[in-house]
């Protein structure tokens, strides 16, 4: 799928990125992977883990989304776009948000016009549970990035660039999540969470690699894909890490949720259930039971049916977390 294709990565420095990176790198054969991001240093790190001059295939491309011009520059000859570059820390956008703006909409719309102004066949836009119902800019600004990948599908016309967004929850082990946060904090002795009923989807960088891999392959454009993934409770969460610690209720912060929400239930109308996945479509005037994207086993989502992280029917044991957490320090 990915052989002798040229691949992008916008924001390519960050824990995805650098994820997929490692994957694509050792899994096919790419004709050329760019490392698009506008940090030198991160860029400069990642390439002491993977030089020029032993994968031939990567580049490092510096390079700001908000930038429409140095798009068009990167876009040139790209056969495949992942759109991973965001801001993405809830406190940071509510307190700065024109630069959440500009980044997260404006950027996102800079990489559609640049996508179908050269002919790129693919883009998958990264995306959160946070999108879902947002109640925090950070959320409002990834939804309209949702809308704006969704849309384009009728933007590009009769040229072949499809375009589909992967939403998917908190990632373990990623840079700002509270996995590293609660570790440092151990030798404190205490560790704060902000509600002990707190709920959370969680997925490993790998899975979410992998489904990103997967969601490339089946694709059609258009869609908004949500893999079936565990919850936890943040009390769960602080036993894996440190059990000996005293808890610390310091209440939920400003654009906080209390749970989180991958499919609405205003949305699941135009959702398909997979084994492992959703796909939530466009609105198409109807739920016809021979609508040819049901191939391969999909169903059309129960009527009010809501894929939230305090109703989902698998959570991770303590064992599971402590599992996941072990293979963050060895890797």
């Amino acid at each position: 799928m990915l052989d002798d294709q040229v691949i992008l990565v916008t924001g390519g420095t960050g824990s995805f990125g650098t994820a997929f990176t490692r994957r694509v790198l050792k899994d096919y054969k790419p004709r050329k992977l760019i490392i698009f991001s506008r940090d030198e240093l991160k860029q400069y790190e990642m390439a002491q883990v993977f030089p020029e001059q032993r994968y031939r295939a990567i580049r490092y491309f510096l390079g700001d989304v908000r930038d429409k011009e140095r798009l068009h520059r990167a876009f040139d000859g790209v056969d495949i776009v992942i759109h991973a570059a965001a801001l993405k820390q809830v406190p940071a956008c509510e307190y700065n948000p024109l630069e959440a703006i500009n980044t997260n909409i404006l950027g996102a719309s800079n990489v559609v016009d640049a996508a179908i102004d050269f002919h790129v066949g693919k883009v998958i836009a990264l995306s959160t549970d946070k999108a879902a119902n947002p109640i925090n800019l950070y959320g409002a600004t990834k939804l309209c990035s949702d809308k704006l990948f969704v849309a384009a599908n009728s933007l590009s016309g009769p040229k072949t660039t499809r375009f589909s967004v992967v939403r998917y929850g908190n990632v373990v082990g990623s840079r700002g999540s509270v996995i590293p946060y609660f570790q440092r904090l151990q030798s404190e002795g205490r560790l704060p969470v902000t509600d002990r009923r707190m709920t959370r989807f969680w997925i490993t960088l790998d899975q979410g690699v992998d489904f990103v891999l997967a969601c490339l392959e089946r694709m059609q454009g258009g869609e908004v894909f949500i893999p079936k993934i565990p919850s936890m409770n943040i009390l769960d969460l602080a036993q894996a890490i440190c059990p000996e610690c005293q808890i610390e209720e310091a209440g939920i912060r400003p654009g906080e949720k209390l749970h989180e929400v991958l499919l609405p239930e205003d949305d699941s109308r135009n959702a398909i259930e997979f084994q492992d996945y959703f796909a939530l479509h466009r609105h198409n005037g109807g739920r016809s039971a021979t609508d040819p994207r049901l191939t391969g086993g999909g169903r059309w989502c129960d009527e009010g049916f809501r894929y939230a992280s305090d109703s989902n029917d698998r959570w991770l044991s303590v064992d599971e977390l402590k599992a996941m957490i072990a293979g963050l320090d060895s890797a």
